[in-house]
């Protein structure tokens, strides 16, 4: 019984969302699902997939939290 944990950002992908939509959690399920069954043959009756959205003030990258590491690195690229 495969068990996929996805862990993503809780933030919005267009203007004023504020975390992924439940149309896009789904396509994550079913992606997931159908690639482990055409990968490994493991059925989707028996393949379990949970989606933790985290907050960003949780979340961190290069000893940063992730929303100061995005603007050190957008500053560094401009």
């Amino acid at each position: 019984m495969p068990y996929v944990n996805i862990q993503i950002t809780r933030e919005g992908t267009s203007p004023g969302a504020t975390g992924a939509t439940p149309e896009q959690k789904a396509a994550l399920i079913k992606g997931v699902s159908d690639l482990l069954f055409e990968v490994l043959k493991k059925p989707h009756a028996a393949t379990f997939v949970v989606i933790d959205e985290v907050p960003m003030e949780n979340w961190g990258m290069g000893g940063l939290p992730v929303e100061e590491y995005r603007r050190q690195t957008a500053s560094k690229t401009s």
